[in-house]
């Protein structure tokens, strides 16, 4: 392909349709980054994950990451049924995507979601803001792993971070 791109003008225009790279996303998880939560809200849930990521050096502004995620929540409730909420934001200074997971193994949550069914499992999402289309598929993957009644149950059920995380290894 080197001499190709030597001789061929248009060599940079084909570069979209090399071989894709297929994300999955057990790609996004850390098991560092899930908390089996002991909350009585919508709240101290979203401040427990919050506060979890900034214990693991992935915020530079816990605060502006905060007040983007409540925001979010102003705008749109992030509950999305089936038991589960999305609270995201991205931020110029995110230079890679994450995703921090809750368990909460006792109640759900009201979190004002479509469904009215309480929430007991959050994933937070946070990433760059000008990574628009990965940021769209992480959260294609992620609902439609997530769409798995059996994953759901089975992640309410995880008794580590190591097990919650390679619940979501066939999930591409």
């Amino acid at each position: 392909m080197a001499i190709l791109e030597q001789i061929n003008p248009f060599a940079d225009l084909l570069k979209p349709f090399k071989k894709k790279v297929f994300m999955k996303i057990s790609d996004y998880l850390d098991s560092q980054l899930v908390a089996f939560l002991d909350v009585s809200t919508r709240d101290e849930a979203i401040d427990a994950l919050i506060d979890l990521l900034r214990e693991r050096g992935k915020l530079e502004d816990p605060e502006g990451f905060r007040r983007a995620i409540f925001h979010r929540e102003e705008l749109v409730s992030t509950g999305i049924g089936m038991g589960v909420a999305i609270p995201h934001a991205k931020m110029k200074h995110f230079s890679d995507f994450f995703i921090v997971v809750g368990v909460l193994k006792k109640k759900g949550l009201d979190w004002n979601a479509l469904d009215k069914v309480p929430v007991r499992l959050i994933f937070m999402i946070g990433g760059p803001e000008d990574k628009q289309t990965e940021y769209l598929q992480i959260l294609s993957l992620l609902t439609g792993a997530i769409r798995d009644a059996e994953l759901r149950k089975e992640l309410l059920k995880a008794v580590s971070a190591d097990e919650a995380v390679s619940l979501f290894s066939d999930f591409s």
